[in-house]
């Protein structure tokens, strides 16, 4: 499965929105996408949970201009700036929405109901206060396309080594899929983002692809303790670099705007 993180999606049809350049219907439509629902929780001037066309609505009132997104892992808080509770917060989920031109911050809890084949998965956003300073670590599309060529090339070389490349029948089977996807002209992105984000969020999404595709069907050769260290030593810069690279694309319509 490709790699879209709900504050993505939040994000990149929420400026196309801000930017009026699509409708609250369909921008609520592409947020939501399989869910059930998404509400927003603690937005101010709300007495309680809403839902998200009022949410956009009222964050477009409170001066909200642009939304970024911010997706922290243990030792690295990436596109955070605080305060160490939404740090917190935003570390425990995984990823983060921080508006521009208002301190505040989203952070979905996801929550699944139903049985197995039936689930349905309805998303609280909590909405908290920010610290309003520069997103931590974020590089710029150029830099990021740079790095995840520079990232998969170094990888490869050590996961050829390891028998650990993607390879076999599971992994051309995911490959294939991913491709079709590309093919079938997904948009991965909304309205009013430039080419080279969309090209770095699909190179992204199949670094990830390819590092998910080693980790769960690609054990190989490596099966003594070192080995499967050596996998995990070679893929851990790589997932970095894929996380920096998705925060800079799904981030590129605000810089772009922010550039004038």
């Amino acid at each position: 499965m490709l790699f879209e993180p709900r504050s993505g999606r939040l994000a990149a049809w929420g400026n196309a929105l801000l930017s009026g350049l699509v409708s609250p219907d369909e921008a609520v439509s592409s947020i939501v996408g399989e869910d059930a629902v998404h509400r927003v929780e603690g937005l101010p001037g709300e007495s309680g949970p809403v839902g998200l066309t009022l949410a956009l609505g009222r964050m477009r009132a409170l001066g909200v201009s642009g939304l970024r997104v911010a997706l922290p892992a243990p030792g690295h808080p990436l596109g955070l700036s605080g305060p160490p509770e939404f740090n917190a917060r935003a570390l425990e989920a995984q990823e983060a929405v921080v508006a521009v031109g208002a301190a505040l911050g989203l952070v979905p809890e996801v929550h699944e109901v139903g049985p197995a084949g039936d689930v349905h998965v309805a998303v609280v956003w909590h909405c908290l206060p920010v610290r309003e300073a520069p997103p931590a670590d974020v590089p710029s599309l150029g830099e990021a396309e740079r790095e995840l060529a520079e990232a998969l090339r170094e990888a490869t070389v050590v996961l050829t080594r390891l028998d650990l490349a993607g390879s076999g029948p599971v992994a051309e089977a995911a490959l294939s899929a991913y491709r079709a996807r590309a093919e079938a002209g997904r948009e991965v992105l909304a309205p009013g983002y430039p080419a080279r984000a969309v090209r770095v969020l699909a190179l992204a999404q199949r670094v990830d692809l390819l590092v998910s595709l080693a980790y769960e069907h690609g054990p190989g050769a490596a099966v003594a303790a070192s080995e499967m260290a050596a996998r995990a030593e070679a893929l851990r810069p790589v997932e970095r670099v894929a996380r920096r690279a998705l925060v800079a694309a799904y981030n590129a319509a605000v810089e772009e705007r922010e550039r004038g």
